[in-house]
């Protein structure tokens, strides 16, 4: 990196920002409590408030309320604000309010203020033989040469030989405790480094989509070019470096052999007595569980991404169509104005060329038709028992009177349910009266169907048995 780039860096990376803003302790306090000491994301608006409110609250009774005089819904809307970009504002499905998360930039600042506090124990040999045992994996993996390989499998089967007939006379050698310990806050530091990485991947996979995106915007081109285009960026996704190293972690975790692998060995590992007094020993076990919601939540990005790409490749069919419509209309408006120019007796009509042929193989053979079989005989049913005074007892449901019904409770209220307007008249004619209702509804401009909520409907048939009805939560507004 030279010097021009850190300057611009500077200027507009949103973690530099963070780390430069007068509200930095504050902000970071928050973060950490809101979302990476509980391990959480994806927390709405009404969660998040709370919890600023405590860390204010808190702040307060020691320096004072001038220090931060604003209320915490307003600092959440300025670090949510695309030019802080401190947190990623966005609605999810099924949630009526929004849903806040950390960006890729922010978590990395938390996790490097979080590292400044230095650590009581420095994991040293465990990074050492992290590095030998990745180095000899890569070394190892890339090998094209079978005498070599082979000779560095037969000297790992000697080793392992040895380490048998070692075990087997009872010569079994144990980690210490430093040593048990170096590994242990190895394995937690690289767990939590996966967490983080998950939102820098998903980052990643809407930048890539935002590409393909501003393409279709812009495009100049066919339809057919355009679907080209477009299935060749989802492969360049799919097939990216980020794309290929996420579907291979996902298999892993997914594959039920590893999955039980990954399982028995973190319950072995939290009975281990040097690691008895281990700060985080308890959450060992749970370590998986805590992958499984973010790799999910990204799976589900990349879905909403085909669903977004879908959605605009239809904005653009839509799109052609109005086109094709506008030319055909624009023919049609040159043919009406020639029909009527004098000129029209200069135009000279051309028969298409074609050739009629009719080969006389081409002619089907003859078949001859088969006598279908019709039985005709009729069973009448005995429907002597039968009521038809159903048959003659329609009856039809009066729109105006539910419509007067309406307007006459809406006379002393701004806003009302169906249900309050059943409560002030109630139903007479039974579940007909109801759907009646909906279709009212559907066709006034002034009424709308929640359909996240029910509401209870109670009437009494004619017969006098009380029935009841769950439906959609229908509201009717007074017209202005």
């Amino acid at each position: 990196m030279d010097y021009f780039t850190i300057r611009a860096l500077r200027e507009n990376h949103a973690g530099w920002s963070l780390l430069c803003a007068q509200t930095a302790p504050l902000a970071l306090t928050f973060l950490m409590a809101a979302f990476t000491e509980p391990n959480r994301r994806n927390l709405g608006r009404q969660e998040l408030i709370d919890t600023l409110e405590d860390v204010l609250f808190r702040v307060r009774e020691s320096t004072g309320d001038a220090a931060f005089p604003r209320p915490a819904a307003q600092y959440l809307d300025e670090w949510a604000n695309p030019e802080k970009a401190w947190l990623r504002k966005y609605y999810a499905e099924g949630r009526d309010e929004p849903v806040y998360d950390l960006t890729a930039s922010t978590e990395d600042v938390v996790r490097w203020v979080e590292s400044l506090q230095g650590r009581e124990f420095v994991a040293t040999q465990s990074r050492l033989s992290g590095i030998f045992a990745l180095l000899k994996s890569l070394v190892q993996g890339s090998e094209t040469d079978p005498e070599v390989r082979l000779a560095e499998l037969h000297a790992e089967r000697d080793r392992i030989d040895a380490e048998i007939e070692r075990v087997a006379r009872g010569e079994v050698r144990v980690m210490g405790s430093p040593e048990a310990r170096d590994h242990f806050q190895q394995l937690t530091d690289q767990a939590k480094e996966l967490l983080s990485d998950f939102r820098e991947v998903e980052q990643n996979f809407r930048a890539l989509d935002r590409q393909v995106r501003e393409r279709i915007a812009t495009w100049e081109g066919t339809q057919g070019e355009l679907l080209e285009d477009i299935f060749a960026n989802r492969r360049d996704i799919a097939g990216s470096l980020q794309g290929r190293t996420f579907q291979g972690l996902w298999d892993y975790l997914m594959s039920p052999t590893q999955r039980a692998e990954l399982v028995d060995l973190l319950e072995r590992a939290s009975r281990i007595d040097a690691l008895r007094d281990a700060p985080g020993l308890d959450g060992l076990q749970a370590m998986h569980q805590d992958w499984l919601p973010a790799l999910e939540e990204t799976q589900a990005t990349v879905r909403r991404l085909s669903q977004q790409l879908r959605r605009l490749l239809d904005d653009k069919v839509f799109l052609e169509n109005r086109r094709i419509i506008a030319l055909i209309r624009s023919i049609e408006g040159h043919a009406l104005a020639l029909r009527a120019s004098p000129l029209r007796d200069t135009l000279t009509e051309m028969p298409a060329q074609h050739v009629d042929v009719g080969l006389p193989f081409e002619r089907p053979l003859y078949s001859p038709t088969g006598r279908i079989a019709i039985d005709d005989a009729v069973e009448i049913a005995d429907d002597a028992g039968l009521d038809a005074e159903a048959l003659f007892g329609q009856f039809s449901v009066d729109r105006e009177r539910l419509r007067g019904q309406i307007d006459a409770v809406l006379e002393s209220a701004d806003q009302a349910t169906l249900a309050d307007v059943v409560d002030a008249h109630p139903i007479e004619q039974g579940l007909a009266e109801i759907v009646a209702y909906f279709q009212l509804a559907s066709e006034s401009p002034w009424a709308t169907t929640d359909t996240g909520h029910e509401q209870r409907l109670v009437y009494t048939l004619p017969d006098g048995e009380q029935r009841e009805a769950f439906v959609e939560r229908i509201i009717f507004v007074r017209p202005s």
